[in-house]
């Protein structure tokens, strides 16, 4: 195990330890019911009991880092996800950087700092897909991880093509998510649009790309 391997896990395990102890730590001084959800425009617009609120999120981010840590073991291309394991593992500690800022915004929130949630976390939306990426672009074929289409799992060349070309688009919806800060009135449409175009148009592309493949190889 390289030492860059065990640091990154090291810091993801320390992330989690930190959740449950602000959410024990925190617990006496929330009311019994706590904002836990927000619309486009920022908005508090629903609640949940502060049992449930404070350690929803540490729970869902040990889980989310249990199942990444299988996904690696039980993959019958296992191998592949070993050529791109350290992107991988820094995609894992980002998703916790990400759902600890997330958390933190909560209880602040419901401390009574008055901000706008959607403008607090679109930066670090941005931030993710710009990451996401450029993981992509070093991701090898594999079952779990990437575009997985039955055109990219069936070629590695079509695997290639398709993430680098996602790769491009979820860095550039990266950047348009994290400009929309300063667009507060188009900002919902361009994330979605955005997420969307970078979601989707790979699908697509993968497809054709591959029967262009079929069609060269006869």
């Amino acid at each position: 195990m390289s030492k860059k391997y065990t640091y990154v896990h090291a810091i993801i395990i320390a992330i989690i330890l930190m959740l449950f102890g602000i959410a024990t730590y925190y617990y006496p001084q929330m009311p019994n019911q706590m904002a836990s959800h927000w619309n486009a425009a920022g908005e508090a617009n629903d609640t949940m009991s502060k049992c449930w609120a404070l350690y929803l999120m540490p729970g869902i981010t040990l889980l989310m880092y249990l199942m990444f840590l299988v996904i690696p073991k039980i993959d019958p291309l296992k191998k592949n996800i070993a050529k791109f394991r350290i992107w991988f593992d820094w995609f894992i500690l980002l998703m916790a950087i990400f759902l600890f800022y997330v958390y933190i915004l909560t209880i602040a929130y419901n401390l009574g700092y008055t901000f706008n949630m959607t403008t607090a976390l679109l930066p670090a939306m941005g931030v993710l897909f710009i990451f996401i990426g450029q993981m992509l672009g070093h991701a090898e074929r594999n079952w779990f991880i990437g575009i997985r289409t039955p055109w990219t799992l069936s070629s590695d060349n079509v695997w290639k093509k398709t993430h680098m070309l996602a790769g491009k688009l979820f860095k550039a919806a990266g950047v348009l998510i994290f400009l929309t800060v300063v667009l507060d009135r188009f900002a919902l449409w361009i994330v979605l649009v955005s997420v969307l175009w970078a979601g989707l148009y790979p699908v697509v592309y993968s497809y054709f790309e591959y029967q262009r493949e079929e069609k060269s190889v006869k």
